[in-house]
């Protein structure tokens, strides 16, 4: 249950984050968000261990902050499995796409 309500909560996200940098992330509708929500979670769990595991050194150089880069990387990673109906026009906008994210899971999973 706590997974499809972080899928809820991160596809509405997706569709306030698009609305708020029009020109620089696009969702598509609110069907494509709740697809790159699942593709999203799927790749976390799959894909950002294994990230994390090979860059601990600089993670830890940077005191975490590289884990910003990490949740931007996993963000174009699902942006190029969704294709069309989910882009960024820059990495740099899916570094901030993840930190807004980020900041706003912590928010809303505090009991």
């Amino acid at each position: 249950m706590y997974l499809l309500f972080r899928i809820l909560i991160n596809s509405v996200l997706f569709i306030a984050i698009a609305g708020f940098f029009q020109g620089s992330f696009y969702v598509a509708s609110f069907g494509t968000a709740i697809a790159a929500a699942v593709v999203l979670a799927v790749l976390n769990a799959l894909v950002k261990p294994v990230l994390f595991i090979l860059s601990l050194p600089i993670n830890l150089l940077t005191l975490g902050l590289f884990s910003i880069v990490l949740n931007g990387m996993m963000l174009e990673l699902t942006s190029y499995v969704m294709g069309q109906s989910f882009q960024f026009h820059s990495f740099g906008t899916a570094i901030i796409v993840a930190l807004i994210m980020s900041i706003c899971n912590v928010v809303l999973s505090e009991d």
